[in-house]
């Protein structure tokens, strides 16, 4: 049988096909735009998803027997909400995951009513990025369009309702609205009065691995597969990426160098950070994780190359970089280009070059945004190791992760080696694999994890230059405390 994966990514959505022994038979990629109608803004047309969805999985299954296709998961970029009125019709573009606008709402949830509160009602604090601060912003600027709102849901649910006509989430997605009681795993009932927002407004949760239907006729008929198709209920893109890369079990380690950057660590207890600076949420394997996320990782590098250098070489740009400079440049970067999320929360913070000099060259002011990442995922890790956990290794996928350079520099920014999977397609993967489960191809994502996901390559630490990143780090940790006041007077 075959199964179809989905990551409905920021910038495009990556469909992949899937034998039975775990084998990629074909990817396709299909772009959409994305819009910044106001500075620290962020949105995106849910139909364009939806229509690059469709016409991917025709291109992507055209050349197979599309009878064998047994289902399809899909793992989503997060916390976006997408509104649709009583006739599915879709009433505003959708929020999305690092769209800035709501620092007052966060300030209301925190400050009015409590971290506190609200971290005993969710496990999580308010983040700019989460769902409910949304609602709250549209409650307050867009009145009517909020009270014609009849079903809430995330990017990837929208995928899904489209496809099946079931109203439904899931527990890793869910987490991150800050409307899900992650530990109970069910809808918050005072975050929704908080947030002015009934029950049946919001979809029926389940577990990733789940089935939530089959295709509707009409979907089934225009992609030309069986209405015997199931569809699951998938994933948010980490926990996603996580199952695609093995990522499952007590203690285990994933992290992301995507357009947004995440250390990702599964565990079969809940737990919650006592400082709320790492998210606790569900997991696609039924358990939970901590995750600290950075909303500019990649895309830093892309920033840079391409709108500022003018160029889309990375691997050359990275070539410029002397081997001798690791881990002794004088230039520094804050990768806070969309504000900041973990562990800072800070919607002001800005990206900062800083340390610049007459021989400044091209190549440092690279390095320095290879290293600012690097250093910014550190300030997570720093703060799992300050809730005892020990990571030692990490698993390593997104785009940033295909760069020996930066995965070299990364390993030694945080001390800890770092394997390369077989496979590395992260969400796609993962939702590929929560379908195979779904149809009952293996008995748990666990399992499914276990047969398909195979390390083929770790790059380790080098003593003497995680020695030497140590002591930037520590110059880097001075800077954000430095500037953190004047961010909010250069708005």
């Amino acid at each position: 049988m075959l199964y179809i994966g989905v990551d409905l990514g920021t910038s495009a959505v990556k469909l992949l096909l899937m034998d039975d022994r775990g084998a990629i038979q074909n990817i396709v990629s299909r772009e959409y735009p994305i819009s910044y109608p106001h500075p620290g803004w962020s949105e995106q047309n849910p139909e364009d998803w939806l229509s690059a969805t469709l016409e991917g999985i025709r291109e992507l299954t055209a050349p197979f027997d599309r009878g064998q296709v047994a289902g399809i998961g899909c793992g989503g970029q997060m916390h976006g909400l997408v509104a649709l009125d009583e006739n599915d019709r879709v009433l505003r573009p959708a929020i999305l995951w690092n769209d800035g606008r709501t620092a007052r709402e966060v300030e209301y949830l925190n400050g009015e009513i409590g971290r506190e509160k609200i971290s005993a009602w969710t496990a999580n604090i308010a983040f700019a990025g989460f769902t409910a601060p949304k609602l709250l912003w549209m409650r307050s600027h867009e009145p009517e369009l909020f009270a014609r709102i009849r079903r809430i849901m995330l990017p990837k649910d929208y995928l899904n309702y489209m496809l099946t006509g079931v109203f439904c989430t899931d527990v890793s997605d869910a987490s991150g609205m800050l409307l899900l009681d992650v530990k109970r795993r069910r809808w918050s009932r005072e975050m929704l009065e908080v947030c002015g927002v009934r029950e049946e407004q919001m979809p029926r949760i389940y577990e990733s691995y789940e089935t939530v239907g089959t295709l509707k006729p009409e979907i089934a008929a225009r992609l030309g597969l069986p209405e015997t198709v199931k569809v699951c209920a998938g994933a948010g893109d980490n926990a996603a990426a996580a199952v695609g890369t093995g990522t499952v079990g007590n203690g285990q380690c994933n992290i992301s160098l995507g357009t947004s950057g995440t250390i990702f660590i599964s565990s079969d207890s809940f737990g919650v950070d006592p400082g709320n600076a790492l998210h606790a949420f569900g997991h696609a394997d039924g358990h939970w994780h901590l995750m600290g996320c950075m909303l500019s990782a990649a895309s830093c590098n892309r920033w840079w190359a391409e709108d500022i250098l003018g160029t889309g070489d990375f691997a050359g740009e990275q070539a410029k970089i002397a081997p001798e400079r690791l881990g002794r440049n004088h230039v520094f970067f804050l990768p806070y280009l969309m504000g900041e999320r973990s562990p800072i929360n800070d919607t002001d913070a800005r990206g900062t070059f800083i340390g610049l000099t007459m021989d400044s060259t091209r190549a440092d002011m690279t390095q320095a945004v290879l290293e600012g990442v690097s250093f910014a995922i550190r300030d997570s890790l720093e703060v799992a190791r300050s809730l005892g956990l020990d990571i030692r290794r990490s698993r390593i996928c997104g785009g940033g992760a295909k760069s020996p350079l930066w995965k070299k520099i990364l390993a030694n920014v945080l001390g800890i080696s770092l394997d390369l999977v077989e496979t590395e397609q992260g969400p796609g993967m993962g939702g590929a694999m929560l379908a195979m489960v779904a149809c009952g191809a293996y008995a748990s994502v666990e399992e499914a994890c276990s047969a398909l996901v195979r390390v083929v390559d770790t790059v380790e630490p080098d003593p003497e230059l995680t020695a030497r990143y140590e002591e930037q780090y520590r110059k880097f940790r001075k800077i954000y405390p430095a500037l953190r006041e004047l961010f909010p007077q250069i708005q």
